[in-house]
Formats: C-alpha cells, sequence, structure tokens
C-alpha cells in the first residue's frame, strides 16, 4: 500500500506508519457512538452557585493565584470565512449586481446581507471601509445611495478591499471604541487583565496557522506596547501552530489513501483536538480556554470577569481537596476505612464517576488503586449555559470505554441520533457548552501531566470532502473539550448568558452585546 517515498513523507511530518494504519482503520470501522445515560442537569452533575458562592469563590481565585503561573490560552487559528458565508453567497449569486431592494435580498434567502448593508455605518470596520475605497477617490456613501451593493460587499471581502474573507477572525476589528476599534485579540488582551493577571504579568496564548503568523505578531506587538504602557502590566504572548504529525491522512471511498496529482499522500488538519498537543506544551498551573470570537466590549464583560475568576475558584477548591486526598492515599498509615470510605463518596458525588456495576473492590488495596487512578488526573471546570437554542454540545452522563460512568461535553455527532432512546435524552439537555474552561494541569506533586495520556483515541469524526474534483473522506482527532479530555476530571458549572457572546455571522456584531 505505502511506498518508500510514502515512508519518507510520512518520516519529514514525524508520523508513524503505525499511526496512519490505526487510522485507516478507523476509517474502515467507524467511531462508536457515545453512550449517554441522562443529561447533566443543575443538582445532578450541574453546580449553581448563588451570589455568596460566587464572591467565595472569586476571593478564594484571588487568594491563591499568586502563588501559581496562569496562562489564557485562545484557539484562533481558524479563518473567517464562515462568518461571511452570506456575503460570499451574494457576490457570486448571478445578477446580485443588479440587487437594489429588501425584496430581491429576501427572495434570493439572503435577507442578512440587507439587514448589514443597512446598518453597516455600525460595524467596526466601517471606517477602515470609507478609507479603502477613498484610496481610489470614491465615496463609500455615494456608492451606498446609488445601492452599488456588490461593489461594497466585495470591497470588504477581497484582497483588494479589507480582504475579510481570507484574514483569521482573531485580526478582524468587531467592536467600536472611543480610541478606535478592537479586534478579538484585543479583548482578550482585556480580559486576561482583568482576570489572569498574576503578581503584575500577564500570559496570553495563542494557536495560529503558519500563514497567519505575520500578522499577528505585528498585532501582539502594537497591543503589549499600549498595554504594558496603559496598565504598567507586563504581557507575555506566546504562539503555537497546529502541528504537522497531528493531521490525518485522508482516504478515498474505498478506503486507499488518497493521493494528490503528483502521487503524494495527502493530510488533512486533524481539527481542533489535535490542539491537545499544544496545550500540553503550555507551561502552566491554571489554564483558562476560551474561544477567540466570544468576546464583547469591556462595557458589557464584567460578568464574564466575575465567573471566570469564580470558576478558577471551584477548580482551586477541588484541587486542594484532591491534593489532599491523593497525599493521604499515599501515605500507608492514612488508608483507614473511615478514609477511603470518605474519598470513595466524594469520587462518587462530587466528582460524578460511577464505577462498573460489577466493580467491588475488596481489599483496601484495590480501593486505594481505584481511587488514586480516578483522582491523578488533570482537572478541568466548565461553564454550561442554559440551553435556548443556540448550537453547541451538551453535558451528559456517558457511560466510558472502561465501563465507568463519568461527566462528559458531546457533540451531536457523537450521539446515534437514529436511536429514539439516545435522542430523546439529547434533547432533553437543559444546558450546552460554550467553551468556557478552567483548567489545572499539575498533579499534586507539581509535576505537569502528559494531556496526551487522557484523551479517548476510540472518538473522533469521519466527514466526506473533495479535491481536485474527487470524493474523500477526512478524519477529525477527539475534539479538544470532548475526547481529547476525556479522561480528565470534570466538573460543570452553571454561567449566566451573558458571557456567552460569539461572533458566528457578521450580522452577530450587529448585537447590542457587541455595540459599544
Amino acid at each position: 500500500m505505502f511506498t518508500e517515498s510514502d515512508l519518507t513523507q510520512l518520516n519529514k511530518r514525524n508520523v508513524s506508519l503505525e499511526q496512519v494504519n490505526a487510522q485507516i482503520e478507523s476509517f474502515k470501522k467507524g467511531f462508536p457512538f457515545l453512550d449517554i445515560i441522562k443529561p447533566a442537569t443543575v443538582g445532578n452533575g450541574i453546580l449553581r452557585l448563588d451570589e455568596k458562592q460566587v464572591q467565595e469563590y472569586v476571593d478564594l481565585y484571588e487568594a491563591e493565584k499568586n502563588d501559581l503561573k496562569v496562562v489564557k490560552f485562545t484557539p484562533a487559528s481558524g479563518a473567517a470565512t464562515r462568518m461571511f458565508k452570506d456575503l460570499f453567497d451574494f457576490i457570486n449569486k448571478e445578477g446580485s449586481d443588479s440587487f437594489s431592494t429588501e425584496e430581491q435580498f429576501v427572495a434570493a434567502k439572503l435577507k442578512p446581507v440587507w439587514d448589514l448593508l443597512a446598518n453597516l455605518n455600525k460595524i467596526a470596520f466601517y471606517a477602515d471601509l470609507e478609507a479603502s475605497f477613498a484610496q481610489d477617490g470614491i465615496s463609500l456613501s455615494t456608492l451606498l445611495a446609488e445601492k452599488k451593493y456588490k461593489t461594497v460587499i466585495e470591497r470588504i471581502l477581497n484582497p483588494k478591499g479589507l480582504n475579510y474573507g481570507n484574514l483569521p477572525k482573531g485580526r478582524l476589528k468587531f467592536h467600536k471604541y472611543a480610541d478606535g476599534a478592537h479586534t478579538p485579540v484585543e479583548e482578550h488582551f482585556a480580559e486576561g487583565i482583568n482576570y489572569a493577571e498574576n503578581d503584575g504579568k500577564i500570559n496570553l496564548h495563542f494557536t495560529i496557522s503558519t500563514e497567519h503568523r505575520a500578522g499577528f505578531e505585528e498585532l501582539v506587538q502594537q497591543l503589549q506596547k499600549k498595554y504594558q504602557a496603559e496598565k504598567q502590566l507586563e504581557v507575555e504572548v506566546g504562539f503555537s501552530e497546529q502541528k504537522p504529525s497531528t493531521d490525518t491522512i485522508a482516504v478515498d471511498l474505498n478506503n486507499e489513501p488518497f493521493r494528490n496529482p503528483d502521487g503524494s499522500l495527502l493530510f488533512r488538519p486533524g481539527g481542533h483536538g489535535a490542539l491537545i498537543e499544544n496545550l500540553n506544551e503550555i507551561d502552566a498551573d491554571l489554564i483558562f480556554i476560551k474561544n477567540i470570537d466570544n468576546v464583547v466590549p469591556v462595557s458589557y464583560a464584567a460578568t464574564t470577569y466575575t465567573y471566570k475568576k469564580a470558576l478558577a475558584g471551584v477548580l482551586l477548591h477541588y484541587q486542594n481537596k484532591i491534593k489532599d486526598y491523593l497525599l493521604q492515599l499515599s501515605s500507608q498509615s492514612g488508608q483507614s476505612t473511615s478514609l477511603l470510605e470518605e474519598i470513595g463518596s466524594f469520587v462518587h458525588d462530587e466528582l460524578c464517576i460511577l464505577p462498573q456495576m460489577e466493580f467491588e473492590p475488596k481489599t483496601k488495596e484495590e480501593q486505594t488503586r481505584y481511587l488514586t487512578s480516578k483522582l491523578m488526573r488533570p482537572i478541568r471546570v466548565c461553564g454550561m449555559v442554559k440551553n435556548e437554542g443556540e448550537p453547541g454540545g451538551g453535558p451528559f452522563w456517558a457511560t466510558n470505554p472502561d465501563g465507568t460512568v463519568s461527566l462528559q461535553i458531546a457533540e451531536s455527532s457523537q450521539i446515534d441520533l437514529k436511536d429514539p432512546h439516545q435522542a430523546e435524552i439529547a434533547a432533553s439537555a437543559s444546558h450546552f457548552n460554550p467553551v468556557d474552561l478552567v483548567c489545572f494541569v499539575k498533579n499534586f506533586n507539581g509535576e505537569h501531566f502528559d494531556l496526551t495520556k487522557f484523551t479517548d483515541p476510540g472518538t473522533g469524526f469521519i466527514s466526506q470532502k473533495s479535491k481536485d474534483g474527487k470524493e474523500l473522506k477526512a478524519l477529525e482527532l477527539p475534539g479538544l473539550w470532548n475526547g481529547a479530555m476525556s479522561n480528565w476530571v470534570t466538573i460543570f458549572v452553571e454561567v449566566p448568558a451573558a458571557t456567552f457572546n460569539p461572533v458566528k455571522t457578521v450580522n452577530d456584531l450587529l448585537r447590542k452585546e457587541h455595540q459599544y
């Protein structure tokens, strides 16, 4: 199946033949669905904090954070292409250069484009768009008055203008301020200052793509100078790229390796689950994780700041408790029957980890091994928002490959929605995952966990794509907050909807939460 040239290609990518064969086997067998038992709900897998508890956890985080290295980790490599899907549909539509009325846009199922054009002056990049046309001696307001809408939209998307159809979301201008427009990267700077500052220093980390590194570096250098001068704080920023070794091989519809016209093997990015490798290399104790586009202007961000600190406080509360229990379990004199029962109740009732049905440890040694194995793991606290129709995975109790049951975040693609019982459980979920995590990645001895050892390789996703007019199948690795963190200690906490304001389409920027 593989030639000497193929093996050379694999070696250059730092990918083993065993990895590739395992991926091809996954194409052949597919991935099993996650067996969800019931949705996690408030009081049954999800913690709800009252105002007093929120403040107590905020205080705990504030009291302990200076003894920890804190990093804010933001996946930012994705292009903004999907954000402008309606705009691309418009300029590619036959006859769009003659569209002049709302009725025409509605008939073409492009009402969002009309809404954007009608409110274009409210968008943060409006001034840049004006300046782009002005360089050519053209007035934007005149174009709009003359209803030359296609010309305006093309200038937003294409390299001739703002090139927003090809840039990553992190570098687009999202929000207007008195001092100019802010990008999502700058809003993450502001967030870091408000909840990740540690003894006068903020550590930010962005995952980016190779082709956009220079643009990110230039933007970050400007922001570092600005915020260090204004806030008298040291802002350290790191970048990493998805590793070629995490790309996955593509196959044809017969599950044979897909080849490029030159005969080489085709590899594709393995999805955001590949970022577990990037996360694994972060030198930190506590890591905040949040998507690049889930940001608001600072005037709306107070709730976000408070709950980020509260989630970190919840994390430290459980981390301290787990550390204490592990120290006692490692002490031969501490393994009393009462202690083992206490820790067993904690694992079962508070960490929501249920053993296999037939599991009955008969000796103290067996109990100690079991409890230690469940506690000696990285910890994540995940914010969960009430489900009000937004897309996203949900919090569930699910069966793990070893027969235990624990809390898991499940995407719809992981659930067998053709099974009426599984579909009913999925539909009854009360909350969804906004990607709002705080993680502790060191063990009780202060040693960094190897996060790649706590994934579930049996999870993943196969999709159909095409290249050069030929159909192919692509493989995505276990998602970063799904299978890639499947074997972490997981705690779900309800957070307000006000903390979740993603920008999935350009029209989301017209929502009041994104207007300064």
